[in-house]
């Protein structure tokens, strides 16, 4: 009952007075008014801008999503054939930045996309490019800093899968004539898969409601439901707007996490059961 009473309090009953408020009117000279209707809905789901905005944080979310996947997973395997000293060294270099504000990380990766910053830099001495890209203010350099920032959440959720895979089973599959390759594809990843499903709902989860990092990256150029939301708030004061984008975000990210979650379990339901 505590823990009841906890989650109503902190997490039940805000989300249901945003769902209310989400209904009321807005009037720019009056405020918000006491009367309900399906105007901020009917607004967001046939207005372009907003259709524009939320197809680009579900790109936004599903890039970074399959990166941390195409990062982690072998960063994990690779932490787990180590010796212990230096898989706990690597640990901490990994599972260090959780502890950094994800604001200072942000401006630090900042200061290393922008036109004269170290990634630049390099990529100019090289002769792989010849002017700056431009990482900053942009989709790219947004991706890439929000991968940064989740990988550790896929590399935990991978690594617990991993405890539980028995090695035996990949010697004996490597013993009846299976290649690497054949090993990984038929024993190793189908064990792996509730470790990466559960990683990649945290990381989608996470990266579509993300406001510090596309705020700083992105700028007034990239525009995502978080800084949208955000200037609902605090620039226009339409906060039933603001509340109904934060519901069809809610929503949105349920039913694509619900869909995926069912899909990969179908597919790989001897592991899962």
């Amino acid at each position: 009952m505590p823990a009841l009473a906890l989650f109503l309090g902190l997490l039940a009953v805000p989300l249901a007075l945003t769902a209310i408020l989400s209904f009321n009117a807005f009037d720019g000279m009056r405020g918000i008014q006491p009367t309900y209707s399906l105007g901020n809905y009917i607004e967001i789901l046939f207005d372009g801008y907003y259709q524009e905005i939320f197809l680009r944080t579900g790109g936004m979310a599903l890039g970074v999503t399959a990166l941390c996947i195409v990062l982690g997973v072998p960063e994990t395997l690779i932490l787990a054939k180590m010796k212990p000293v230096w898989r706990g060294t690597f640990f901490v270099v990994i599972l260090g930045p959780l502890l950094i504000s994800v604001v200072v990380r942000t401006l630090g990766w900042s200061v290393l996309l922008g036109s004269q910053g170290l990634v630049n830099s390099v990529l100019l001495r090289l002769g792989l490019v010849d002017q700056p890209l431009r990482l900053l203010f942009s989709m790219t350099g947004v991706v890439i800093v929000l991968t940064h920032v989740f990988l550790p959440f896929m590399i935990i959720a991978v690594w617990s899968a991993l405890q539980r895979l028995d090695s035996q089973v990949e010697h004996a599959a490597r013993s009846l004539g299976a290649g690497p390759l054949t090993s990984f594809r038929r024993i190793i990843l189908p064990q792996l898969m509730p470790g990466i499903l559960s990683g990649a709902i945290i990381v989608f989860a996470l990266s579509a409601s993300a406001y510090a990092t596309p705020a700083i990256i992105g700028g007034r150029r990239v525009k995502v439901v978080a800084t949208t939301l955000y200037d609902e708030f605090f620039n226009s004061l339409n906060w039933p707007l603001g509340a109904a984008i934060a519901v069809l975000l809610l929503i949105a990210n349920i039913l694509i996490i619900v869909g995926c979650n069912r899909l990969v379990e179908r597919r790989f339901k001897q592991v899962f059961a």
